[in-house]
């Protein structure tokens, strides 16, 4: 069976017509999402001391730039089902960087990262200002963080968490680990919470390898970002809202966990067979 995490879809050269793209796609993007940024920026100065942790307007913004930023790129949206509108936390696959945008883009959530994305260059500082919740793996902060979730919880915020803790080659959903369920089980927090399952299915451009979209392991952030920006044509990406599921309708956090997985799953295809991608052919 081949090793998903070791297999690369062979790279295809950009090309002059290729990198006209992307410099044109890539300067709009950054003057959208920077710009973006800046009024966020502005905007937060006044909606932190009037409103404190709530942030009433500036999530707007994250979510128009990041339906402009897909408009620009190509990549087109659909959804299913319906956003929750009750308190509580959202659950999703993970398969590429691409799903902090799609799933900006169809709702107002905060997402949950690991502590290392903060030090990234530019992506950081735009995962800070947009309230992005950063954790430490490690088990001794295990107590720091769950009080740092119980706190955006009860504020109103809607956190957005990948359960697989690992980005795939979007063909394939992990197995969820249920560590970060059990903040929904402190100080009778499951009682007032709901979770959504969320899923996310990416469809690669006609002709081109069916991982086009995935982003995994070590593969280079740069590279890949080039080459979504050079792309002549884009596929689609299907959100899928599942019915929100009550924390306390579970014992714990691991059938939680267990009950999410599996709604998750219902709206993405079994995981793929080993296969065979036709070699590459030289882009205009």
């Amino acid at each position: 069976m081949t090793d998903w995490l070791a297999d690369r879809p062979e790279a295809r050269p950009v090309g002059a017509a290729g990198w006209a793209r992307a410099m044109s796609k890539g300067a709009a993007m950054a003057l959208l999402v920077y710009g973006g940024l800046l009024l966020l920026l502005i905007l937060r100065q006044i909606e932190r001391p009037l409103c404190g942790m709530a942030r009433p307007v500036t999530p707007f913004i994250t979510q128009g730039v990041c339906r402009g930023a897909l408009a620009i790129m190509g990549l087109k949206v659909a959804t299913r089902g319906r956003r929750m509108t009750v308190p509580g936390a959202v659950v999703a696959n993970h398969g590429s960087w691409l799903d902090i945008f799609t799933l900006n883009a169809v709702q107002r959530v905060y997402f949950v990262s690991k502590s290392e994305v903060a030090g990234w260059p530019g992506i950081g500082w735009l995962a800070r200002a947009t309230g992005t919740v950063f954790i430490n793996r490690k088990g001794s902060e295990a107590r720091a963080q769950q009080r740092l979730f119980e706190e955006r919880l009860r504020a109103g915020h809607q956190l957005l968490f990948f359960p697989e803790g690992t980005s795939t080659d979007t063909l394939r959903i992990l197995p969820f680990k249920s560590t970060l369920f059990a903040a929904f089980f402190t100080h009778g927090l499951e009682h007032a919470l709901h979770i959504q399952p969320v899923t996310v299915r990416y469809t690669a451009p006609e002709g081109e390898d069916p991982r086009f979209y995935g982003w995994w392991g070590d593969m280079d952030f740069g590279s890949h970002l080039v080459k979504l920006l050079a792309a002549p044509r884009h596929g689609r990406v299907e959100i899928t809202f599942h019915p929100p599921v009550p924390a306390d309708g579970f014992s714990g956090r691991k059938g939680l966990a267990l009950r999410c997985e599996a709604l998750v799953r219902e709206a993405f295809p079994a995981d793929p067979e080993p296969m065979t991608v036709a070699p590459a052919a030289a882009a205009p």
